[in-house]
């Protein structure tokens, strides 16, 4: 399932801190993947799903595969907004397009592409993503990116 509209992307704010450098104060590569994980965690939340309800309820979401680009550095003390779209909504997966930017500047500084699977907790298999999340991911604008 595919939409379009132009709403806009679910954005998490984060700000960046010393754990999150290397010993020049720039952001290491690997934590703009724990900065959209943290994203993509928030939406789930700001659509009413919380990951331990989920886990609970013998539902997991795991990433299957991811691509990133970085543009520019984030340094300490930076404060970002990382968005989290979703681009298709599968029986049992999402791919999330998402981006890091710098909230002072607007710069764009890493993006990428998750497929997300919905699997079992207790066997990690596949499983369909349950029909009220689909739905609240189907019927919330901010989800679809526009013009894609």
């Amino acid at each position: 399932m595919r939409a379009q509209n132009g709403a806009q992307p679910f954005q998490h704010r984060c700000r960046v801190y010393y754990e999150d450098t290397d010993a020049g104060g720039i952001v290491y590569y690997v934590n703009y993947l724990k900065f959209m994980e943290r994203a993509r965690t928030e939406r789930l939340r700001s659509l009413g799903f919380a990951q331990s309800t989920l886990a609970g309820e013998n539902l997991l979401f795991v990433v299957h595969s991811a691509e990133a680009r970085y543009m520019a550095p984030a340094k300490l003390d930076d404060e970002l907004n990382v968005s989290a779209e979703v681009m298709e909504l599968n029986r049992a997966s999402l791919r999330f397009r998402q981006q890091v930017r710098r909230a002072s500047d607007d710069a764009l500084l890493c993006e990428g592409q998750f497929l997300i699977a919905c699997v079992r907790a207790d066997s990690l298999k596949p499983r369909a993503i349950p029909e009220a999340l689909r739905k609240a991911f189907a019927t919330d604008p901010g989800l679809f990116p526009a013009g894609d």
